[in-house]
């Protein structure tokens, strides 16, 4: 493994251990890049240690004692720096737990915690994250430091919280996740549709959530949606970057394993008892991901699944959905009836839902008028494209 690879794959593990250590996550992040310099001049020479997560931690450690000790801070800071023994460290699996909570810590806005979460536990760069939120690199990294020195006058303790407060702390944990998928999968504005790192960052952060809570049946339902929602990445668009709906897609090309590994985390997360929302979404998504064609989906099934996900998890957006799943089964004027009482200003996709159902009735003029509003509203290129496609298709 390269040291690139062993950043990507081990930065925000080895951060975990180190900030546990010397508990103040800038001096954490420095001692980490110092080590990281020493092992691109070192490792060269004398070769890649056995344990490069450990050297890499080792190292960082010491680089800590000694910007402390340059710093000229007094014996009992020092002594907040914990011991380990042997002289190597690893990087230790709880610690990246600890850390998520840290960073998702109520006490922090949402966006806050969303920057945090990416550039510690993900070690992306502030500038990649910026990119990535459409954001202008000084204010992302003013909203970093400003979460950090909350973290540090507020007192936030690096651990997972008791059983009384794990529940409450674990939702703002699985919707920082998911947001981070979704800001991936679907960008919300600039010319890409997909960013793939925070896409593969989202799944990775999925999969260290489910390994370290195992009995926690919607951080499983979250990992079960990403995998069936991102097992179609590579067809969302075309060669020329024009978004594909999902009938237009070519499900062969679509990861079949990811399918797999999705479905059965579904199953056995639906088995376990009653479905949250993340494993109802997830269940929806099986549906989607396991059928041969549009054509033969189980879309009465996906109503009575939206049905379900109303009930636990009410939102204009499920109802949404639901309603495009209704005209599946009951015809595109069923469908904008129900969205007829769903508000969503701002929202590009009510218009274009609304549009769609306009034009498969044949009311293309007021289907190039929904179509019209749904422009006004889109941020990404590739969905614009598609919304001019179709309207020109409308107005022909």
């Amino acid at each position: 493994m390269n040291l690139g690879e062993l950043h990507r794959r081990e930065y925000g593990r080895i951060l975990a251990s180190l900030i546990r250590a010397v508990r103040d996550f800038t001096l954490a992040e420095d001692s980490l890049q110092e080590a990281f310099v020493a092992a691109h001049t070192q490792w060269p020479v004398h070769g890649v240690p056995a344990n490069p997560a450990g050297w890499l931690l080792t190292t960082a450690r010491h680089k800590a004692i000694d910007q402390i000790r340059r710093r000229s801070l007094a014996e009992q800071h020092r002594q907040m720096i914990t011991l380990a023994t042997p002289e190597e460290m690893s990087p230790v699996p709880e610690d990246t737990l600890r850390l998520i909570f840290t960073c998702c810590h109520p006490a922090l806005a949402l966006e806050a915690q969303v920057a945090l979460t990416l550039r510690t536990v993900c070690g992306l760069a502030t500038d990649e994250i910026a990119r990535a939120f459409v954001l202008p690199v000084a204010t992302l990294a003013q909203r970093i430091v400003r979460a950090k020195a909350k973290i540090k006058l507020a007192g936030i303790p690096y651990e997972v919280p008791g059983d009384d407060a794990l529940q409450e702390r674990l939702h703002a944990v699985l919707a920082v996740i998911y947001l981070v998928f979704n800001e991936g999968y679907s960008t919300s504005a600039g010319p890409e549709l997909v960013r793939d790192e925070l896409c593969d960052e989202a799944i990775r952060l999925g999969r260290d959530l489910t390994g370290l809570l195992p009995a926690q049946r919607e951080a499983r339902g979250l990992l079960a949606l990403m995998l069936l929602t991102d097992a179609r990445r590579a067809t969302r668009t075309a060669p020329d970057g024009t978004l594909l709906r999902l009938e237009e897609q070519d499900r062969s090309r679509w990861n079949h394993a990811r399918i797999a590994e999705g479905a059965a985390l579904v199953e056995s997360t639906l088995r376990a008892g009653p479905p949250g929302p993340y494993a109802l979404q997830a269940a929806i998504a099986a549906v989607h991901a396991q059928a041969p064609s549009t054509r033969e989906t189980d879309w009465r099934q996906i109503v009575v699944l939206y049905a379900m996900l109303a009930h636990v998890h009410p939102s204009p957006i499920i109802a949404l959905n639901r309603a495009v799943a209704v005209s599946m089964v009951e015809g595109p004027e069923k469908g904008l009836q129900l969205m007829a009482h769903i508000a969503l200003p701002g929202y590009h996709l009510l218009p274009a839902a609304r549009a769609d159902l306009l034009r498969q009735l044949g009311r293309r003029a007021e289907a190039a008028a929904s179509y019209r509003a749904a422009l006004e509203l889109v941020q990404t290129g590739a969905e614009r494209r598609f919304l001019e496609r179709r309207l020109a298709e409308v107005e022909s």
